[in-house]
């Protein structure tokens, strides 16, 4: 029992040093991480369709 105590004072103690962004950072960065990933989903998403159209024109010759 006692070595959960220890682990849990330890994490408190780990969790008092950590810089927390503040809000307008993790809402810059979040932005950030959306605008990537819609970037890289219509990136694969046309190049799926473009194999996909190539593939069945190839294979309905």
């Amino acid at each position: 029992m006692k070595s959960v105590v220890t682990f849990f004072s330890e994490v408190r103690s780990e969790l008092s040093k950590v810089t927390w962004p503040k809000k307008n950072e993790v809402v810059r960065l979040t932005s950030i991480v959306l605008l990537v990933s819609v970037i890289v989903g219509f990136y694969v998403g046309g190049l799926d369709y473009l194999f996909t159209t190539v593939l069945t024109r190839i294979l309905t010759k």
